[in-house]
């Protein structure tokens, strides 16, 4: 199994940050790279619920997607397995850091290494750019 990590600190707290989590309105807007927009079809936001959505490319490409949430600790933990290609769980964990920032814990565990080291190029930026849009959705609010 290849992981890919990546942490921030919010000037936010846990309770706004897992806020942008929950809510599929706001998660629309801040998911994905850079560029992308989102168009979710279901959104069951409870262990074992399924989500799929379509993530739109900058250059007009569709990228399906499914997944299921494996396991939600409110403003603590969210993890996500993602069950179509390329295979993987993503944990997304938070950490008060006194009452008003958090520490992002962004990890990413995907099932076949040679999968994960093709994607690394476009994962690792990417993972980057989503907390970069988190931040920026959390400041607009």
């Amino acid at each position: 199994m290849s992981t890919f990590r990546t942490s921030r600190e919010l000037p936010f707290p846990t309770a706004a940050v897992f806020g942008a989590i929950r809510d599929p309105q706001r998660l629309a807007r801040w998911w994905g790279p850079a560029g992308f927009t989102n168009s979710f079809q279901t959104f069951e936001f409870v262990p074992g619920g399924r989500w799929v959505f379509t993530m739109h490319g900058p250059d007009g490409t569709n990228y399906p997607n499914e997944s299921e949430f494996v396991e939600i600790v409110p403003e603590a933990l969210v993890r996500i397995r993602h069950v179509s290609p390329p295979e993987f769980v993503l944990s997304i964990g938070l950490q008060a850091r006194g009452d008003d920032r958090t520490l992002v814990n962004w990890e990413q565990a995907f099932t076949d290494a040679q999968v994960a080291e093709r994607v690394r190029h476009i994962v690792e930026p990417s993972n980057e750019q989503n907390l970069d849009r988190l931040t920026a959705e959390l400041s607009a609010a």
